[in-house]
């Protein structure tokens, strides 16, 4: 597979850096692998607090979309502390199999003790994996899910269109993802909140406020969902569909590989 460069990027997902002194655009990738190195320890305290704990039951919902079958296997791309993939495990068993992957080192540490904590540490497997390059043969899951990680990538078209690959004829590919409310007011009441609040919430707790700049700046640049099933579709995946959830502020897309 060629390499994807910075002129593949989809020009609505450029970042602009006016807030981040150390982000440039044409080194997205290294940037993002070395912030979340720094913000590992701190991202689940922080990601619960910053959702109000909302983001645990949009994982549960990612889970029952992507409907892994007993003793199936499944892929949870970017898959950070692995909160996702520890979901996902109950529902194909010990008999099945759970695959967590994510290019930033750090990040998986937590998730071989979340596992064991959870149960299923036998039942996870963790693989250092690039999302536009995933190093799994074509048709090897059942389903494939990723949640708040295509803001991060540097082509997401690539990246829906490797998940693709790697998903069974029929399967399903689940992303979970930042949305703009529509309503004017709750717009502007999340705007505030994650532009003010969620930087000095990141702050105070992880120690690094441009880790926490550059998460509202990614959600203002990304796709918005309409957008974004677009792009699903160009990738490959039939009968797209998303639906809204948190007051408009996050979305859930699916999508299947056609059988033929």
């Amino acid at each position: 597979m060629e390499p994807v460069t910075q002129k593949e990027t989809n020009s609505n997902h450029l970042i602009t850096s006016e807030r981040l002194k150390e982000f440039k655009p044409e080194h997205k990738a290294e940037y993002v692998n070395r912030m979340f190195a720094q913000i590992a320890p701190t991202y689940d305290i922080v990601n619960r607090l910053m959702t109000f704990g909302l983001d645990q039951g949009w994982r549960k919902v990612v889970v029952r979309e992507a409907a892994p079958p007993v003793g199936g296997k499944a892929l949870d791309v970017a898959t950070g502390t692995g909160d996702i993939a520890l979901a996902l495990a109950p529902e194909v068993g010990p008999t099945g199999e759970v695959i967590a992957s994510d290019f930033c080192l750090e990040m998986m540490l937590p998730g071989p003790a979340k596992a064991v904590k959870a149960g299923v540490g036998s039942w996870v497997r963790w693989v250092a994996a690039d999302a536009l390059r995933l190093p799994f043969p074509d048709n090897s899951f059942d389903c494939v899910t990723t949640g708040f990680a295509m803001r991060n990538v540097v082509n997401i078209e690539q990246a829906f269109r490797d998940m693709l690959r790697v998903v069974k004829p029929g399967g399903r590919v689940v992303c979970l993802e930042v949305a703009r409310p529509k309503l004017a007011l709750v717009r502007w009441g999340h705007q505030l909140y994650f532009n003010k609040i969620v930087p000095l919430l990141g702050r105070l707790i992880s120690r690094h406020k441009e880790a926490y700049t550059y998460l509202p700046a990614s959600a203002e640049k990304f796709p918005p969902p309409e957008e974004l099933k677009s792009i699903m579709e160009r990738a490959g995946l039939v009968q797209v569909r998303f639906k809204r959830y948190g007051l408009g502020a996050v979305a859930i897309h699916v999508g299947l590989k056609p059988n033929s």
